[in-house]
């Protein structure tokens, strides 16, 4: 998950449903006080919780939509890496769009998304929803393998370089985006932005 993370440079990295800290101690250590790491969630407890873990995360209370209002309330403009814990298979079909549409407008043109999915969930609509959606709006889309150690077990899609939005999840259907489901359960990409990668760690462990 937090793998895109520049390794050099003052990059700003920002997460998304930060919850109570699943991946901000290891998005701290790859930062290891450089740049800035922003992380947002709706719960002001779990803000108020990760302000006093880390001293160097700036917890904000706010929606995942208000990202970019976010960073320029900071003097910031796009995001290097965005790390997103959103549970998405529980949100309809709008707010995905809003909360996707975002990631894209506060990313840089070369910026990184990371998020994940259950693998019991893949084949649910929201989850189908999501694969087409990540398609729509990264030039890369690539999938890792099952975390089998992770509760319940889970996979990352590892997005790259943010398209314009031109494209909406109206593409489904079209030639290129239906191709046979094969042991990565990816189904609804486009042949040419699956990639097959090894996430050797649990989610948890970031």
């Amino acid at each position: 998950m937090t793998s895109p993370i520049p390794s050099l440079g003052q990059p700003v990295v920002v997460e998304l449903g930060s919850g109570t800290g699943a991946f901000s101690r290891t998005i701290q250590a790859r930062l290891d006080e450089r740049g800035r790491h922003i992380a947002l969630d709706i719960n002001e407890r779990f803000t108020a919780l990760l302000t006093e873990r880390f001293a160097g995360l700036d917890a904000v209370t706010a929606d995942a939509r208000d990202v970019c209002t976010v960073l320029a309330e900071r003097g910031l403009g796009q995001a290097d890496a965005i790390v997103s814990g959103l549970p998405w298979a529980s949100f309809r079909h709008e707010r995905q769009r809003e909360l996707l549409d975002a990631v894209v407008d506060a990313l840089l043109p070369q910026g990184a998304f990371t998020t994940f999915a259950y693998v019991h969930a893949r084949r649910f609509i929201p989850a189908r929803r999501l694969r087409r959606s990540l398609a729509d709006r990264f030039e890369e889309v690539v999938l890792g393998r099952t975390v089998w150690a992770n509760l319940p077990p889970a996979l990352v899609y590892h997005c790259r370089r943010p398209q314009s939005r031109q494209r909406d999840d109206r593409t489904a259907g079209v030639p290129g985006y239906a191709v046979p489901a094969d042991r990565f359960g990816v189904e609804d990409l486009p042949v040419d932005q699956v990639r097959d990668v090894c996430v050797p760690r649990p989610l948890g462990a970031g």
